[in-house]
């Protein structure tokens, strides 16, 4: 059976492979690590790459602070964009793309499927009657149906075992953007306990762009980055790989808060054009968040999971109310930029975590926070320097600060330095690093870009980060080192790509009387042919972990669409193996929009599914996916109360569309 399974996948004929649902999904799954894959950031990412592709923006319209929330273009780039449109006026069509020379022919694509050519820009805020003569209203609703019953279906959870969401949206052009998004996790109450309103999650959020010199304005939930997120970042999190597309830009944006996740403000924003360079964003957030209280009535810490399916999580929510305010002063001369951020929030009850344990010792503590940073830059066609030096209320140090150059035409490199103090204390900070916090790192970074022709390319990073402060599972100082080789060709339908990845980190000994060197190697081979109606991807990934028993797993897996008029079909099968939890796997795949579905496995088994999407006319959009996850090597899936007694779990997701 097991052996069949893989010939089956190496032989399923090449003719049938499909390109991609989307063409930046195919981005995404290149850069991501395994790091990425188990942060939300690139989640949110994810579901922001599918707000933006279902509204574009207008190519001679965006702004530069627009184009920086498209995580895969540099500074350099964004720039010479920028000047084309001043030199030559706007563009006529995408065709033009080509004159941007700092554009790789893949990043051309990718950019295709978030722009488009409007109309003559128009100056101004429209009239209210052109807001709704030209206004859109979408209508999204999304379900999944388990087949199967958790421990806690039976005996634990308070609600019924379906996970859903209803989005209602209203855009008209890029000045009006207003919504309601309403979902709810498996497990969570409906229109019972303490959710008597219905869902466990709202997101009501309304943005008026270009009112004159108010450029925009967010009421309800929003979100805000500054700099390179040492005071505040609830964007994208800057992956190692994706580093290399970006070159270590930095962002500033202010944006409504349209999905399901929790890192998201609550109250009003704005963004002025004071004139003369000098543009001024403000904010000011009231909202509630879930809390671990200790016996005293303090925090002990701040909860993001948004879990609230058995009674003691419920207990949880809502048990801090947290006020932040703040805001940046920017300027901008030709192409150089400086920025002044602050932030300061209060939460209703202290901060006070378990510093008994070493690694916690430093981490946030008391009621009251206060960040300030200089964030600043410069960028031309040839190099972008950028970087942000910020303080904490105490006077504790955090910095980073990256160069990137071209230094031909076929090769960039870019060089990244960091230093993170252990006693740099932030609640909102997310920037680059390699512990996942912005706290107890320095490390330096270089990547290199490789790019003889359009169609080769090839990317190197080596990262090195020492931690002067105990971490989890790390009782002294200590280091880490990553490596990361990656090859792709690119033709006219054919794409082959290569990747190996070298990482150690240090760890206890199990005397915990000195440090360890734990080494992993990971790999991956693909092979992905886009046709007009048929195509797919397939994939093989490996991993070896050199711990104290020495632990591997493997992924095959391969993936089929078709696609005719109004009707598309995805499929997908992949087998794994892996000796342990720390050698699992990932496999990405196709999904109903919004959804996010990058899945880890471990053991032995098999994943498939298909989906099928039916477009009928221009207005409804019907969407249907069913997956299947059976193990070999196990009788029950998962532990506690999300406990499966059987060694298969099925899903279905349904998801309805009308544009109305």
């Amino acid at each position: 059976m097991k052996s069949q399974i893989v010939w089956w996948l190496c032989m399923l004929p090449m003719a049938l492979w499909a390109q991609e649902e989307r063409a930046w999904s195919k981005y995404l799954n290149e850069v991501m690590t395994v790091e990425d894959v188990e942060s939300s950031q690139w989640e949110e990412t994810y579901e922001w790459l599918c707000e933006l592709e279902q509204h574009p923006l207008d190519i001679n319209l965006a702004t530069r602070e627009q184009l920086e929330e498209l995580p895969f273009l540099a500074a350099q780039q964004i720039e010479e964009l920028v000047e084309y449109r001043a030199r030559y006026g706007p563009m006529k069509s995408l065709g033009e793309l080509l004159m941007i020379r700092s554009l790789s022919y893949g990043q051309r694509q990718l950019l295709t499927a978030f722009v488009f050519i409007g109309e003559e820009p128009t100056e101004g805020f429209p009239s209210l009657q052109k807001v709704f003569q030209n206004g859109r209203h979408e209508l999204m609703a999304t379900a999944r149906i388990p087949f199967y019953k958790r421990r806690g279906d039976n005996d634990g959870y308070l609600g019924y075992p379906y996970r859903h969401w209803l989005r209602y949206q209203f855009t008209s052009g890029d000045a009006v953007k207003a919504g309601i998004v309403g979902a709810q996790d498996a497990g969570e109450p409906f229109f019972a306990n303490r959710n008597r309103w219905g869902y466990d999650y709202y997101s009501l959020y309304l943005q008026l762009r270009n009112l004159g010199p108010l450029e925009t304005l967010c009421v309800g939930n929003y979100r805000v980055s500054m700099g390179m997120g040492l005071v505040m970042n609830s964007d994208f999190s800057l992956g190692k790989v994706a580093m290399l597309q970006s070159l270590g830009r930095s962002t500033h944006s202010l944006r409504a808060h349209s999905s399901r996740s929790n890192t998201y403000l609550q109250g009003v924003a704005a963004t002025v054009n004071l004139g003369k360079g000098f543009k001024l964003t403000a904010f000011d957030s009231y909202r509630p968040m879930d809390a671990t209280l200790n016996a005293d009535e303090t925090a002990a810490t701040i909860l993001t999971s948004d879990y609230h399916r058995t009674e003691t999580e419920m207990n949880k929510k809502h048990n801090l109310q947290v006020t932040k305010a703040g805001g940046s002063l920017r300027y901008e001369y030709q192409r150089l930029h400086l920025g002044a951020n602050a932030l300061y929030a209060h939460l209703s009850k202290p901060l006070r975590p378990n510093t008994k344990v070493l690694y916690r010792q430093h981490y946030p503590q008391g009621a009251d926070f206060m960040n300030v940073s200089l964030d600043y830059g410069y960028a031309s066609y040839r190099l972008a320097l950028n970087g942000e030096t910020a303080i904490d209320k105490e006077g504790h140090l955090a910095t980073i600060n990256s160069l990137s150059c071209r230094l031909s035409d076929v090769l960039s490199a870019v060089v990244l330095q960091r230093f993170y103090s252990y006693s740099y204390t932030s609640l909102d900070a997310q920037s680059y690093s390699d512990g996942g916090r912005v706290q107890n790192e320095s490390g330096a970074y270089l990547g290199l870009t490789w790019q003889p022709s359009p169609k080769w390319r090839v990317a190197y990073y080596a990262d090195y980060a020492y931690y002067a402060w105990a971490k989890y599972q790390v009782s002294l100082s200590s280091h880490s080192w990553d490596h990361l080789l990656q090859f792709s060709r690119t033709g006219k339908h054919w794409t082959l790509g290569a990747r190996y990845r070298l990482r150690m980190k240090q760890h206890d000994n199990q005397e915990k009387t000195a440090l360890e060197n734990r080494w992993e190697h990971r790999a991956r081979l693909s092979a992905e042919y886009a046709g007009s109606s048929f195509g797919g991807r397939t994939q093989l990934d490996g991993g070896y972990c050199a711990h104290d028993a020495e632990e591997w797993g493997i992924m095959l897996s391969q993936n089929l669409s078709y696609t005719h008029r109004w009707l598309r079909l995805n499929a997908g099968l992949g087998y794994f193996h892996t000796t342990s939890y720390d050698s699992r796997v990932y496999l990405y795949e196709q999904s109903p929009l919004y959804t996010y579905a990058m899945t880890q496995f471990y053991g032995e088994g098999i994943r498939y599914w298909l989906m099928v999407r039916a477009n009928i006319g221009n207005r409804l959009m019907l969407t249907a996916k069913c997956g299947v996850t059976d193990y070999f090597d196990r009788n029950t899936i998962g532990s506690s109360y999300q406990l499966i007694d059987a060694s298969s779990q099925s899903d279905l997701d349904v998801q309805v569309r009308w544009k109305f």
